[in-house]
């Protein structure tokens, strides 16, 4: 049977590859993409093109692979920008774990934080407890002494309302921003520096704010969800490492000044360097790849007692909400409860069963363990969307785009196991009728795509989102029909 046959034969619902462009069209553009050249450079062969009088046919052609090109393009920088952001953050994690200068580890945050974001400067201020107010300790990309040199409030402009309330502001435009309470001094170094687009989160030690990290433009721009958690992932290790730190420098202090108690600070000291070793060894696991239960089976092995991740709704609430607000693992009977945060959102905890007698080296440890924990959830989780997010593109593509290059939208399919040459079936899913509640019927579209993604990455299909629904593109095995398929689909979604 022929592949035109073969459709007619899948009946509607099933779907073809849109015809190549003329051969040939495609070899300049490829060979734009294996330089890396600027999108500038894209727009040389049609102009070429048309001053070399071609026909309009070869032009519109060269127009559309250029479109495709400056489309992979921006795919593979967008692949490299978060291959960038993962790996910053298990390098500033291993940094962590062989901290041994806390001013070169908030420099170094400091100065990924700005890379990744792509801003003009960034810069980390820390509280003074004694004055009430909070001060430049770290800036990158600053060029006014006035500014580096500057001293907020509580309240006071952005940092510090970020500050005294421990939650993230972003502001497009700083100076037209009516929320923040402005004062002459702030507004002169803000100006003097140049600043617009200024981006401050939270530097957390349990309840209380130690700082804040910032990432700020010199024009107008808009920070993104992503962009926010990322800088907030970077404050939580900035304030990992002032509390090491802070922990090093209490050991130091003790030991110059309290010789009849010696016993007491060689514990102290055990405490941090037996700490250090297992966030070293976390930390190492991580980077070599481990997941989530090989982190839980490292602690089980080192406090010799078995520990469990468990989700957020499985875990105790009122222990788990008490670890969240005070940032330390809190007993629950005879369990301990360490909750995991990024960003400030709640992604489970470690629980330490049967153990009611922790000492304060194992309570360090399965605290820095749910740390190290958090992160790599995020990480899994930013590179699971990643995934879900490229395969609804490619999908969009399939039925929106029937001019696609057939070769590249086979080449982009084969990277998630689906073969477009096989006959698929397209179906549609919504829910069933809308609830009363706008956050209710959000959770329930946000579990039908989690479920349409997980049922199209492991049958080899394709999903996306549209029109309020989700839209699945899945093959249709031998001796099976379309109308069973969707039925199957139909009960595995529900």
């Amino acid at each position: 049977m022929s592949r035109d046959q073969a459709h007619q034969a899948a009946g509607p619902g099933t779907g073809t590859v849109a015809a190549p462009p003329p051969p040939g069209t495609e070899i300049p553009y490829l060979e734009l993409l294996a330089r890396d050249a600027s999108p500038e450079m894209y727009e040389r062969p049609v102009l070429l093109a048309r001053a070399e009088g071609l026909p309009a046919e070869r032009i519109a052609a060269l127009e559309h692979a250029k479109l495709l090109a400056l489309r992979v393009r921006a795919e593979l920088e967008g692949r490299r920008r978060r291959e960038a952001e993962l790996s910053a953050l298990f390098e500033t994690a291993h940094d962590l774990a062989g901290l041994r200068d806390v001013d070169a580890v908030l420099r170094a945050i400091v100065q990924r934080a700005r890379s990744l974001l792509g801003t003009d400067t960034a810069y980390l201020s820390l509280n003074a407890q004694d004055r009430g107010d909070t001060y430049l300790q770290v800036t990158e990309g600053c060029v006014s002494a006035r500014f580096q040199q500057l001293r907020l409030g509580m309240g006071e402009g952005l940092g510090g309302l970020v500050a005294q309330t421990a939650r993230p502001y972003v502001t497009e435009d700083y100076f037209q921003d009516a929320r923040f309470r402005h004062t002459r001094t702030i507004d002169a170094a803000v100006r003097d520096e140049g600043l617009v687009a200024i981006l401050g989160v939270p530097l957390m030690l349990g309840p209380h704010v130690i700082g804040v990290l910032y990432a700020a433009d010199r024009r107008a721009r808009v920070f993104e969800r992503e962009q926010i958690a990322l800088l907030g992932s970077f404050a939580a290790l900035a304030a990992a490492a002032i509390d090491t730190t802070n922990l090093l420098t209490e050991t130091r202090s003790a030991l110059a000044g309290l010789e009849r108690a010696n016993e007491i600070i060689r514990d102290r000291s055990a405490v941090i360097e037996r700490a250090s070793e297992v966030h070293d060894r976390l930390a190492e696991l991580v980077l070599r790849g481990g997941g989530v239960a090989d982190v839980a089976a490292a602690v089980s092995e080192v406090l010799g007692a078995t520990v469990e991740f468990t989700e957020t709704g499985t875990a105790p609430a009122e222990a788990l909400e008490a670890s969240r607000s005070e940032g330390h693992a809190v007993r629950h009977g005879t369990d301990w409860i360490a909750a995991l945060v990024a960003g400030g959102e709640s992604l489970g905890a470690l629980v330490l069963r049967g153990h009611p007698d922790l000492d304060p080296v194992d309570q360090l440890t399965l605290e820095r363990a749910a740390m190290v924990t958090s992160l790599l959830l995020l990480a899994r989780r930013s590179a699971a969307e990643a995934e879900r997010r490229v395969r609804g593109e490619l999908l969009d593509d399939l039925l929106d785009a029937r001019d696609r290059d057939p070769r590249l939208l086979r080449e982009r399919a084969a990277r998630f196991h689906a073969d477009l040459d096989a006959t698929h079936v397209v179906l549609a899913a919504r829910l069933d009728a809308p609830t009363a509640d706008a956050d209710e019927e959000a959770a329930a579209r946000r579990r039908l795509w989690s479920a349409a993604s997980h049922l199209a990455a492991t049958r080899h299909g394709l999903a996306a989102t549209r029109d309020g629904g989700t839209v699945l593109l899945l093959p249709l095995a031998d001796g099976d029909g379309a109308t069973g398929l969707a039925r199957r689909t139909a009960r595995d979604l529900g």
